[in-house]
């Protein structure tokens, strides 16, 4: 068989192949690790609370005794977070574009880790409060700035896996936050300062100084990008010309907010990412209160949190790639949220004392709650199609998971421990179930569209 000449369709389409996988691979070096390491930062100090609460209780040094806090006062101080996430996700998308990526997130990340270091010199309950509203302040803005960011450098396909790996940096600051509270736990009462005031202290000083480099070496748009070749950045305009965000896009007008805002599927979208948030928010705060009403105690609480973040880690990513991979990104949330659904309804009907068993349900529980999360953002961002409208679904979008996420703050009851948490687990199972549900109807509604000729002028829905 003869060789391919440099004139061969098939040669020319291979070589714009390579150079469209070289340049992936080289944004990816530069983009993905830096923002999976911004929000493992975010979310080590946004839910490092659930371990103050129970780190040293035996002794009486653990964050409700200090600060004379009822249960129920803990719980008010984690709701006013997020009533403060959800007013100003959608402002600061907004200013995201307007003031560039690097620019905002940075001054997002040195505020939130000020606050966080501010945390471990609360006193009372009322401060414990003010602190965390303006934690969720400078907090909200960044995992919907994070994904409205990758929408300017990868096209929809290749998107879920790309939040994948960013939002499962949450399952790791999970695993690690468990780990480095067993390791603070030992420094109970150091300069006279108890360990959970440690962990603050400790756990925000990474995040402002780490926010000078993300000013620096967080790149904005592939248009301004140093690190790329003239061929590249013509490369990365044109892949993007028709299912990416673009740095000289303009900003959004009112016409644009109406239409994105009255759109009817786009709210589908919302209330199935309220669905997910409520498990997302339990887990995240008390996981480590569930691992101690499984019989685990005081330290050995924290370091029990570490495996069923490890396994959802791991899931996570197989999960994503396998949706981008097979571009179906609805029915992998949907099979992934049946799966966390099928976890936290064994844990609901199984005996308050199978410990063992209610453990490894934590853990399906889990993997499949996290796991569903990066296919549904990578499904909606794929079915918007101009860059103000994408900042503005995305903001809402995950804005609606604030009134989930207050759900999940109040289910874990404090006087249901020795029965087990079942409203937790049930309200949990039951909010998978409906994002399963939901999902597959989202399927066929696209698809029945897609039939019927999709958006207009040749532009179809994605599923």
């Amino acid at each position: 068989m003869a060789a391919e000449k440099p004139g061969d369709l098939s040669y020319v389409n291979d070589v714009e192949a390579n150079k469209d996988r070289a340049l992936v691979r080289k944004q990816d070096l530069r983009i993905v690790p830096l923002s999976a390491g911004i929000y493992l930062l975010c979310y080590l100090d946004r839910s490092n609370i659930g371990n103050a609460k129970v780190l040293n209780q035996s002794t009486g040094d653990d964050l409700l005794s200090d600060t004379h806090m009822t249960a129920y006062q803990y719980t008010i101080a984690l709701m006013v977070f997020l009533i403060a996430y959800a007013l100003f996700e959608v402002p600061s998308n907004y200013l995201l574009k307007r003031l560039r990526p690097s620019r905002w997130i940075a001054f997002l990340m040195f505020s939130w880790g000020v606050i966080t270091i501010g945390l471990g010199g609360t006193q009372s309950y009322a401060s414990v409060t003010v602190v965390r509203f303006l934690l969720g302040v400078f907090e909200a803005g960044l995992f919907p700035g994070l994904v409205y960011y990758l929408c300017f450098w990868y096209r929809a396909d290749e998107r879920s896996i790309r939040v994948a790996a960013i939002l499962a940096s949450a399952t790791l600051a999970g695993a690690f936050g468990g780990a480095i509270a067993y390791g603070v736990g030992h420094m109970n009462q150091t300069q006279g300062l108890s360990a959970w005031r440690w962990l603050f202290i400790l756990e925000g000083i990474p995040s402002t100084v780490s926010s000078f480099l993300v000013f620096f070496f967080l790149p904005d748009y592939p248009e301004t990008a140093g690190w790329l070749s003239a061929e590249e950045k013509v490369l990365a305009t044109r892949r993007l010309a028709y299912e990416g965000s673009h740095g000289s896009g303009k900003s959004l007008t009112w016409a644009e907010a109406k239409g994105t805002i009255l759109e009817w599927r786009l709210w589908i979208h919302y209330f199935i990412y309220f669905g997910i948030s409520t498990p997302f928010s339990s887990l995240s705060l008390f996981t480590p209160t569930i691992t101690a009403g499984l019989g685990f105690a005081d330290l050995r609480a924290q370091l029990m949190t570490v495996p069923p973040y490890a396994v959802a880690y791991v899931v996570t990513l197989l999960a994503s790639w396998s949706a981008d991979h097979f571009n179906a990104r609805a029915i992998h949330s949907a099979i992934f949220s049946t799966i966390g659904a099928v976890g936290f309804l064994a844990s609901a009907v199984l005996p308050p004392t199978a410990y063992s068993h209610r453990y490894g349900c934590l853990i399906v529980a889990a993997s499949g709650a996290f796991a569903c999360i990066p296919p549904l953002l990578g499904w909606l961002s794929s079915n918007l199609h101009t860059t103000a409208a994408v900042g503005l679904a995305i903001a809402l979008n995950i804005s609606m998971g604030a009134p989930g996420q207050t759900v999940g703050v109040w289910i874990y009851k404090a006087d249901e421990v020795k029965k087990g948490y079942p409203t937790g687990h049930w309200t949990n199972a039951a909010l998978l179930f409906f994002v399963a549900v939901s999902c597959v109807g989202m399927h066929f509604y696209y698809h029945w569209r897609n039939r019927n000729g999709g958006v207009g002028n040749g532009v179809y829905f994605k599923y």
